[in-house]
C-alpha cells in the first residue's frame, strides 16, 4: 500500500484541530450527557431531554466526538459509552469530568487567550485580565474554586496511587503534606502504610471542608508563613509548579526550618526533559507562564532551587504517571 505523505501544512492543521476537539469534549462534560448513559446505548431523543439540549445541534456534537473515539453511534441516531466517553461520568472511577471543566472553564481560557501579555513583559496574563490572581479569583468566585479542587482530585487520584508504590514511606513515622488540599496522597499513602501518621496542612478555607482518616490530622495555615513541626518527611505535590523561584523558595525555607536533621524532603512535580523530547509538562509550563505565575522544571533547575533554599536534591524517581518524586535532604 502506498504511504501518504503528510505536509507540514496538513500537520499544523492538524494540531490547531486539536483545540476543536479540546472544546467539543468540554460541551459534552458542560450538560453533563455521559452521566445519562448506563449499560444500555440511549437515543439523541432521550439524550437531549435528559440533558436539556436541542437534539440536532446535539447528535452533530456527539457524531463529531465519536468520530475521536469519545462516545459511538452503533445506528442511527443512537449511541453508547465508549471507554473515552465513560472518563466524562461524574462518579466513574478515574474520571476526567472535572478536569476538562476546570481546564476548558473560564479561569484558564482567561490565561491562554491573554497569554500575549505574559510573552510580552513576563508577567502573568490571568492577573492581567482579571485584576486578581488565580487564587483570589477561586475565592470570590467559589463555583469555579470547587470545580478546580475536584479537577485536582480526579487527576491526583492516579498521581497519588503511583506515587504510593515508586517510594519506600515505611522509612518515616510522619509525614507532611504541605499545601495537600482534600488529603488524596496523604490518604493514599498513609492506606498503603498502617503505621504511618500524616498531618494536612493548608489554608483554613480548605482544612474545613476536609474529611481525612483519624491518622490524619489536619492543620490550617499559610506556607509563605510558616509549616507545621513534627514530621521526619515534608511531601509537596504540585506545589513548586505554582510559583516562580523567589516565592518557591520562601516555601522551602519553611519546611526547612521545620524539618529535622534527619527529615526528607519529597516533592512531587513533573520534570521537563531535556531537548526537543515531547513532554506534557513543557505545555503545562506554558499554561503556568500565563495562569499563575509558576513553572515546570528541569532536574537542573530543581537541584539549583533546593540548593539555593538549604537542601541537597539526592534524586529524581519516575512513577506511572506524569510526576516524579524529586528526594532531597538537608545540606551539611
Amino acid at each position: 500500500m502506498e504511504t501518504v505523505e503528510v505536509t507540514p501544512q496538513q500537520t499544523v492543521f492538524d494540531l490547531i484541530g486539536g483545540f476543536w476537539i479540546a472544546r467539543s469534549i468540554y460541551l459534552a462534560a458542560q450538560i453533563g450527557v455521559a452521566d445519562v448513559f448506563d449499560d444500555q446505548p440511549k437515543t439523541i431523543a432521550q439524550l437531549a431531554e435528559a440533558t436539556h439540549t436541542e437534539p440536532r445541534s446535539l447528535y452533530r456534537l456527539l457524531r463529531a466526538l465519536a468520530s475521536v473515539g469519545i462516545f459511538t453511534e452503533v445506528s442511527d441516531q443512537c449511541f453508547a459509552l465508549t471507554p473515552l466517553a465513560a472518563t466524562l461520568k461524574s462518579d466513574s472511577p478515574g474520571s476526567m469530568r472535572y478536569l476538562v471543566l476546570a481546564q476548558m472553564g473560564d479561569d484558564h481560557s482567561l490565561a491562554w487567550i491573554n497569554g500575549l501579555h505574559s510573552l510580552k513583559t513576563g508577567e502573568i496574563a490571568f492577573d492581567a485580565a482579571a485584576g486578581m490572581s488565580a487564587w483570589e479569583y477561586y475565592a470570590q468566585h467559589p463555583e469555579a474554586g470547587q470545580i478546580f479542587s475536584q479537577a485536582m482530585t480526579n487527576i491526583g487520584t492516579p498521581v497519588a496511587q503511583a506515587v504510593a508504590a515508586s517510594y519506600d514511606f515505611s522509612q518515616f513515622n510522619t509525614i507532611v503534606d504541605v499545601g495537600g488540599s482534600q488529603g488524596s496522597l496523604i490518604s493514599e499513602i498513609v492506606r498503603s502504610h498502617p503505621h504511618l501518621k500524616g498531618i494536612l496542612f493548608d489554608l483554613p478555607e480548605v482544612i474545613e471542608t476536609v474529611n481525612v482518616d483519624e491518622k490524619i490530622q489536619p492543620i490550617a495555615g499559610n506556607f509563605f508563613e510558616s509549616v507545621p513541626t513534627g514530621g521526619d518527611a515534608y511531601l509537596m505535590r504540585w506545589i513548586m509548579h505554582d510559583w516562580n523561584d523567589e516565592k518557591s523558595s520562601i516555601i522551602l525555607k519553611n519546611c526547612h526550618q521545620a524539618m529535622p536533621t534527619h527529615g526528607k524532603l519529597l516533592l512531587v512535580e513533573s520534570i521537563i526533559p531535556p531537548g526537543n523530547e515531547p513532554s506534557p509538562a513543557k505545555f503545562l509550563d506554558v499554561l503556568m507562564m500565563t495562569g499563575t505565575g509558576g513553572q515546570e522544571r528541569t532536574e537542573k533547575e530543581y537541584r539549583s532551587l533546593l540548593r539555593s533554599s538549604g537542601f541537597e536534591l539526592k534524586q529524581v524517581i519516575p512513577t506511572e504517571s506524569m510526576c516524579s518524586i524529586v528526594e532531597a535532604v538537608k545540606r551539611a
